[in-house]
């Protein structure tokens, strides 16, 4: 294994762990009243938490959690946002200065703070909480993608394109949309971040997953009260947010580096 692709193995390492739990959910919710904050030894690799379960099958099903967010709110944010910004900055005149406009009132905003405001309305829940994020995540696909565009819609061959007789989406989807796709799976990767924890910060909050049901988050949030008596709980839920947040972050950077001609 070669040790400058850790971010890789990290994230495959979580990834088989969430597939696993989903394919078996090893009784995470499995409770013994006799071994609460019972800390690591051969037979609970982690130790248990506050209410006598095993740390580690719940660490999986929260890792499960983690990467449904991040696919669904991905692929739609990143759909809505770049349909947003080719149509944005093809057209330009009025539609550009009105979708920007609600561009802008968004941006006006942390996307952690309207996230929890969306939530909050919504209510809790693993759907409510996607929908939230999937509200305060498009911004910034749409306003990458409207700049790229204004760059872009001027080149020859989208004039000549045009020119030769060919439709906007297909001139949208083949003459630019290629183009700009390597800035897009860079600025992807770092929303695939904040996402995770967007969605521990409002799980920890009491606005996303609900008890029983496994979450970092809430995890982290159960975990803290214990920290002096038993700090393996904490620690260990917060090194695998912190693993996972860190590898996909310095997949992006790598990624930046890679796609940069400029270099």
């Amino acid at each position: 294994m070669r040790i400058k692709n850790w971010p890789v193995w990290i994230l495959g390492l979580w990834f088989v762990a969430g597939l696993v739990s989903s394919l078996n959910d090893f009784n995470s919710n499995q409770i013994h009243l006799d071994l609460i904050l019972e800390k690591p030894s051969f037979q609970y690799l982690l130790g248990l938490d506050d209410l006598g379960r095993d740390i580690l099958p719940r660490l999986m099903a929260g890792a499960r959690v983690s990467f449904l967010v991040i696919f669904l709110v991905t692929t739609v944010t990143a759909s809505m946002g770049i349909i947003l910004g080719l149509v944005s900055g093809y057209y330009g005149g009025w539609i550009d200065r009105t979708l920007m406009q609600i561009t802008d009132i968004f941006l006006a905003f942390p996307g952690i703070l309207l996230a929890i405001a969306f939530a909050a309305v919504l209510g809790a829940g693993l759907s409510n909480l996607i929908l939230a994020l999937c509200i305060t995540s498009w911004v910034g696909y749409a306003r990458l993608t409207r700049g790229q565009v204004l760059s872009l819609r001027q080149r020859q061959h989208v004039v000549a394109a045009q020119s030769l007789g060919a439709s906007t989406p297909r001139i949208m989807l083949k003459h630019i949309l290629p183009l700009i796709a390597a800035p897009l799976l860079v600025e992807a990767t770092y929303s695939m971040a904040a996402l995770v924890i967007a969605e521990a910060s409002l799980s920890f909050l009491g606005l996303g997953i609900q008890a029983p049901n496994a979450s970092w988050g809430a995890m982290l949030r159960d975990g803290v009260r214990y920290m002096l008596i038993a700090p393996h709980y904490v620690l260990v839920v917060g090194l695998s947010l912190m693993s996972l947040v860190l590898a996909v972050n310095v997949l992006g950077d790598r990624l930046r580096d890679q796609l940069d001609v400029r270099g």
